[in-house]
């Protein structure tokens, strides 16, 4: 394969230098951030009204169905998919989000649209009703608060990446956080930043923030999860999990925190001090997004290896229920019942107790969903080592002797963590240094042309 070698005159032939091995392992499939296609597969909360549930679609379609009748009451169908936009209640009113740019405000007896107001991106995240607003985000880096009975625009606020996080509100206090890694606290009045708080990666909670006696609990993709004082805007704890980060909101229930993780295990943590109390691990090789429900000392969740799960408060298994598609919802208790959306395009009810399926309802396909295939996460380690190594090119003329990369602050030992979407997305990005004894694994070209640039600058080439 030539990767353009030829065309580069780097202006040296052979070296003798301390040189780093590379070995870049691959360590586990995992996704980040999803781009779904059209598909009937439910990917948002069910609202429960009475014995409404309202719900939206990969199809495009918000739903209302009556739980006890099993009939379906209206669907209103907006310009795109409707993927983590759960919808919201209030006075008669349902608001969702969808991937069309629009955030609506649909009569919840008719289907009939109230208002509609146009962002400057998708809408992928769940809303807040605060007062007498709306509040929600768009992949366009804005947060908005809107009259909810007007549509009207009372403030936005800008964030430095895009909105795939549910906000929350707690007084006088806007809780909403980015994908450049932020929780911020916004005054509600005046939509004007109080404090930020940075934490190690993008935050992607599906479910509205997590708020209790003064604290705001938010998961990160940087595999912890903070807590966090709302007035002051520091961290009481943090409490690690296991890798591929984090992407749902806990729950608390009789000061304890309970958490599902993208590492494939739910947490019991003291909400006071952040110590872990116990871990459940679900039995496939999947990652959980779920927020659990927490109904008559029982702990209920779906998860990505296609189970809807129920424990007790000590962390046993009680049942699972198998769907034929994966479930990132989170389910919502109608009397004594679970009602859960899933991949597989149906919205299920489940009794609660023992598991079983009272009855379900399909979207307007059953074509799931098409979900591109993982990213490869690798993990690439370095170990400095010293060496003499001969390159022999015809168009690298200069020796250059005694160089190490250290002098150049390259660090000789890290680790690091380089996604790809497929391998025909980064074969003809990487080098492949095959005449280097020390380099036979794979390193992107952009950070090995870096490297070479920086261990060998212009004074030394001549």
């Amino acid at each position: 394969m030539d990767f353009g070698f030829d065309s580069i005159d780097t202006g040296f032939s052979d070296f003798d230098a301390e040189i780093e091995e590379i070995e870049v392992k691959k360590i586990k499939k995992f996704d980040r951030m999803w781009e779904v296609g059209f598909g009937g597969s439910i990917n948002n909360n069910a609202l429960i009204v009475g014995n409404i549930a309202y719900f939206g679609a990969m199809d495009g379609y918000l739903y209302a169905v009556d739980l006890e009748k099993k009939t379906e009451l209206w669907k209103y169908k907006s310009g795109d998919g409707i993927e983590e936009s759960g919808p919201k209640h209030s006075d008669g009113v349902i608001y969702f989000g969808s991937f069309d740019h629009y955030f609506y405000a649909l009569d919840a007896k008719t289907g009939n649209v109230v208002w509609r107001y146009k962002c400057g991106g998708q809408i992928d995240v769940t809303s807040f009703i605060h007062r007498n607003c709306v509040i929600f985000g768009a992949k366009d880096g804005y947060f908005y608060c809107l009259e909810k009975n007007t549509g009207h625009e009372i403030w936005r606020f800008r964030t430095g990446d895009a909105v795939i996080s549910a906000p929350s509100a707690c007084d006088n206090h806007v809780l909403a956080a980015s994908a450049d890694g932020y929780l911020y606290c916004i005054d509600f009045e005046t939509g004007k930043e109080i404090w930020r708080f940075k934490t190690g990666a993008e935050i992607h909670n599906d479910n509205n923030l997590t708020v209790n006696n003064g604290v705001v609990y938010v998961a990160s993709f940087d595999n912890y999860l903070y807590s966090i004082e709302i007035k002051s805007g520091k961290e009481v704890w943090r409490f690690r999990t296991g890798k591929y980060g984090n992407a749902g909101s806990p729950t608390y229930h009789d000061g304890k925190i309970y958490h599902c993780a993208r590492d494939g295990y739910t947490y019991c943590i003291d909400a006071k001090t952040g110590r872990e109390l116990w871990r459940f691990r679900i039995s496939g090789d999947d990652n959980i997004d779920s927020t659990p429900l927490v109904f008559n000392d029982m702990i209920y969740f779906g998860a990505g290896d296609c189970y809807i799960y129920c424990l007790n408060l000590n962390g046993e298994l009680v049942w699972k229920f198998r769907t034929p598609g994966m479930v990132y919802t989170s389910p919502m208790l109608w009397r004594d019942k679970i009602v859960i959306g899933t991949w597989d395009c149906h919205l299920y009810v489940i009794e609660a107790d023992t598991g079983r399926e009272h009855w379900r309802f399909a979207t307007s396909t059953m074509v799931q969903s098409p979900v591109p295939p993982p990213f490869d996460c690798f993990k690439m380690e370095i170990k400095k080592e010293s060496i003499s190594e001969s390159w022999e090119e015809s168009k690298y003329k200069t020796k250059s002797k005694n160089v190490s990369l250290s002098d150049y602050n390259i660090k000789s030992e890290y680790a690091t963590t380089t996604d790809y979407k497929t391998k025909s997305d980064y074969d003809v990005n990487l080098v492949i240094l095959e005449n280097v004894k020390m380099m036979e694994e794979l390193i992107t070209w952009t950070s090995g042309l870096t490297a070479l640039t920086q261990a060998f600058p212009t004074s030394t080439r001549n």
